[in-house]
């Protein structure tokens, strides 16, 4: 790092902020001086100047706001993040293909009892995976592309994809995840970066999902072992009511009014409808039904998903006082579906922190504020209280 005297650093703060006090950091702090005051100019603005007259020294500006105050940290340079190993990120891919297409094979007999019969029928039928397979996986890669694609338009370093193969599961796979290598520069970078995954990933799951309900057919629920009906989510039903003309699954006799009857189903799977009616999805239909369930948990609003992102830009650091409610709801609905009981740990001890931004001063716009409300408000369309209703 270049040296550089205070007076000369604190002369190049004052061309954008009106210094009302300045302190020496003291020993092993994160930061070398702060100034406290305010900015003279606007902040998106002042951010860049000054970050480009502090670059030569390896020094980083960080925009704060404290109480009613704006201050101003002046801290090294983070050191440049090692180039990324990108055929791990290929061979992760090609992995996660095979391992979806598995777990998309439709059986069309009984399964045998021996591990070697089971994989000799699987192999066998390997190619009726691939539909599955290649819907789900355009909906997971237009997501994280989404991410990966509008970190490149602001200049913001971050990993390709690594996608998480899982396989003999339900999906094949556990996702994927994009790493940032550098902080982003302000909120609304966090907020764009943030949103372009789950915008993308539901302009190609819509689609497949009307295709895919197109081709699948209506049949009667029936008691079967280690069978599960897909749950509702507000969209789903919509979409399937468009398909099919009914709210779907359709129990052959409703046993309360029809309101309360859906209002217990949806948010708790009981009672499970046998003898009434559903759709029987086609793989299509399924991976579209699995790619909006993953949107939605992206979209948790808590710690590093990505609508804790977008909490994060509208509400700042008020949103942890409402963490202690999402993980309470998430508990409660582990009655219905025990998955959320791991997905509430995972947040109790993950998702308190969020990324913060370089620039913490900057708001979003008015465009992005109404974006931002826009997908809280696709969250509560995709998000699905019960994914799974077993059959057996």
């Amino acid at each position: 790092m270049s040296f550089i005297e205070q007076e000369t650093l604190t002369l190049l703060v004052s061309r954008i902020f009106d210094i009302q006090d300045v302190t020496a950091a003291p020993e092993h702090s994160p930061y070398l001086y702060r100034y406290r005051g305010q900015l003279t100019q606007d902040s998106l603005l002042a951010y860049d100047a000054l970050a480009e007259s502090l670059r030569p020294y390896s020094l980083q500006p960080l925009f704060r706001q404290e109480e009613d105050r704006q201050v101003i940290y002046i801290a090294k340079s983070a050191p440049l993040a090692a180039p990324s190993n990108r055929w791990l990120n290929l061979l992760l891919y090609i992995l996660t293909i095979f391992s979806v297409i598995i777990s998309g094979v439709q059986i069309p007999q009984e399964m045998p009892a021996d591990l070697g019969g089971q994989l000799l029928l699987i192999w066998q039928n390997l190619p009726s995976g691939i539909p599955f397979a290649l819907s789900l996986l355009s909906i997971l890669t237009a997501h994280e592309l989404g991410h990966y694609f509008m970190a490149r338009r602001h200049h913001t370093s971050a990993t390709l994809p690594y996608f998480l193969p899982m396989p003999f599961s339900l999906f094949g796979t556990l996702g994927a995840v994009i790493l940032w290598k550098e902080l982003p520069k302000n909120k609304r970078v966090l907020f764009d970066v943030g949103v372009a995954g789950p915008l993308a990933g539901f302009v190609v799951a819509l689609p497949l999902l009307f295709y895919g309900l197109s081709i699948s057919t209506l049949n009667t629920i029936q008691p079967s072992p280690n069978s599960f009906l897909e749950g509702n989510s507000l969209l789903y039903l919509l979409a399937k009511f468009i398909v099919f003309g009914r709210l779907l699954p359709e129990p052959a006799t409703y046993s309360a009014m029809p309101l309360l009857h859906w209002l217990g189903f949806f948010f708790s799977g009981y009672p499970v409808p046998f003898g009434g009616a559903d759709v029987f999805i086609s793989p299509v239909a399924f991976a579209a039904w699995a790619g909006l369930f993953v949107t939605a948990l992206n979209l948790l609003p808590a710690g590093q998903l990505d609508g804790g992102h977008i909490l994060y830009v509208l509400f700042g650091k008020r949103l942890q006082k409402a963490f202690p409610f999402l993980v309470g709801i998430l508990v409660l609905l582990g009655f219905a579906w025990s998955g959320w009981w791991l997905w509430a740990v995972m947040l109790f001890f993950f998702g308190r922190q969020s990324a913060e931004p370089l620039d913490q001063i900057t708001p979003l716009n008015p465009a992005r504020r109404a974006l931002a409300w826009g997908m809280i408000l696709l969250f509560l369309l995709v998000f699905t209280p019960v994914p799974l209703i077993p059959l057996g």
